[in-house]
């Protein structure tokens, strides 16, 4: 069964005594570890890339004598369409998000896709600390063991990997002089930007789909994200938004009226290790929040198996007038949507703390750098009313690590405020794509800052929808953006080998 979000956090929140029941889950919903296995939608894997190894340092910015220990580096490469460096074909790059890198790139179908009219060498790198690029030998234990072991797991680290290995390849194909394109979506997305600003001389442009770069130190306002899905959902219909406004207060209730838990773990069809009604909000508020970062236009099985448009699904179950006034029975079959598309799931454990996608490296970096404010609901959320808590996180943090966030050293390493003027100033060569559909997109880059930082930005995408495979039900909007992105990179390629020839 899928777990929910983030039950490794659940024993330490539930003692905080926070008064609303939606603070007591960590307010980041980058990765989680309810996503879990599932068919991939690309061909099979062994058809799409080798596997390698590159020896890593552990720490590229100290000369201490720990920093000089070195670990394996997975990456993926797909060499069947490249021209080679003699051709000016490019080298297009994944830069890895916050898991194992074979479910990114088993996701990211737009590299495949163009690889042929590139004549491009594809390689996805694994971020460290995820996947089995696993520092300290390889093993996770040893690696997750405390904050010193922890400490070597940043963006800037994972940056400067990024770039070592990319000169190490171009060394060995003897392809120095290739054009270097970096791919990212989300957390991915973000690297990818940062990428292109931080290391111009290795990459000559970016894409950056759906990556809240704005999404930091009060550039963008916690209730953003939770006001995208409330649209997304309204939008759908009203009578759906209203049901599910009202469903917490009656499950808060439900579970506090003697015999309440066992009528709601009946209703939900919950497993026997059913907790509190606050499981069962934060179960629920997930499948929400997830549903609407990936409504995409057609079916689709990244985070879950999901039909095309899964909030119109939802919404439609909800809207069922077989149902009658029965708002449990509405939000089960909602829930089976998300949770139990594929109809294999006999009842839900909401206490699964499984991690298929080797994604618990995130909330170390979630503790620590990237404090992105998301939580926040104002009256006419579709979640209850409630304010982002800057204190509990960091209460959190230190009873896991014992550390403090940093939430200004994103802004401070990379940029962020006053971004248009900024990156005029100095940037070049970025496309941000964003759908509006996603709730991650309110932290996104929505509008051209020069002629070659690009803004994207699709009214009914969802989340990086433009870097998924290509398929005949693609509707044309999405089609036009693919299109788009592949011209505005023919010309950065363009560019790059007339200047070089120059």
């Amino acid at each position: 069964m899928p777990p929910w979000l983030l039950p490794f956090f659940s024993s330490l929140i539930f003692s905080q005594s926070i008064t609303s029941s939606f603070a007591k889950f960590p307010p980041w919903y980058f990765p989680s570890s309810m996503i879990r296995p599932e068919t991939p939608s690309s061909p099979d894997k062994n058809e799409l890339y080798k596997t390698k190894y590159f020896t890593q340092i552990l720490d590229h910015f100290n000369y201490n004598p720990q920093s000089y220990q070195t670990f394996q580096q997975r990456y993926l490469i797909n060499d069947t369409f490249w021209g080679g460096p003699k051709t000016k074909a490019p080298i297009f790059v994944y830069t890895g998000n916050e898991g194992n890198i074979e479910w990114f790139a088993q996701n990211t179908g737009f590299m495949f896709d163009i690889a042929p009219e590139f004549k491009a060498l594809l390689v996805f790198i694994e971020h460290r600390y995820y996947g089995k690029s696993i520092p300290y030998g390889g093993d996770r234990k040893k690696a997750y063991k405390n904050s010193k072991r922890l400490g070597f797991l940043s963006s800037t680290q994972a940056l400067a990997d990024y770039a070592t290995l990319i000169i190490d390849l171009k060394n060995n194909l003897t392809a120095m002089d290739s054009a270097v394109i970096v791919f990212g979506g989300s957390y991915g997305g973000m690297l990818a930007a940062w990428f292109r600003l931080k290391y111009p001389h290795v990459a000559i442009g970016a894409l950056s789909s759906s990556s809240p770069i704005l999404q930091f130190e009060n550039i963008t306002s916690q209730y953003t994200f939770n006001n995208i899905i409330t649209q997304d959902f309204r939008s759908e219909s009203e009578n759906c938004y209203k049901v599910i406004k009202g469903l917490w207060r009656e499950i808060e209730d439900t579970a506090g009226s003697p015999g309440g838990l066992e009528l709601l773990r009946k209703s939900f069809h919950i497993c026997k290790n059913y907790i509190s009604g606050s499981y069962l909000e934060g179960w629920l508020s997930s499948a929400l929040v997830y549903v609407s970062m990936t409504d995409y236009p057609t079916p689709s099985n990244f985070i879950a198996p999901l039909p095309a448009y899964p909030i119109k699904q939802m919404c439609k179950a909800i809207d069922d007038p077989t149902l009658g006034n029965d708002t449990f029975a509405k939000m089960y079959q909602a829930a089976n949507i998300y949770y139990n598309y594929t109809g294999d799931v006999k009842c839900f454990d909401l206490d699964d703390d499984s991690d298929p996608h080797d994604l618990g490296g995130w909330q170390w970096q979630a503790c620590t750098e990237m404090v992105m404010p998301i939580s926040g609901n104002k009256e006419e959320s579709i979640f209850p009313a409630s304010t982002y808590s800057y204190t509990d996180h960091v209460k959190y943090c230190e009873a896991a690590y014992e550390i403090q966030p940093r939430p200004t050293w994103i802004t401070t390493e990379f940029g962020g405020h006053d971004i248009t003027r900024v990156l005029k100033r100095f940037g070049s060569n970025i496309i941000f794509f964003n759908g509006l559909r996603d709730p991650w997109s309110g932290g996104g880059v929505l509008n051209n800052i020069s002629k070659s930082i690009i803004a994207i930005v699709a009214e009914k995408g969802a989340h990086h929808v433009d870097l998924r495979f290509s398929t005949d039900k693609d509707p044309d909007w999405l089609r036009d953006v693919r299109k788009r992105e592949i011209g505005i990179m023919k010309d950065w390629i363009s560019e790059y080998y007339h200047m070089h020839s120059s």
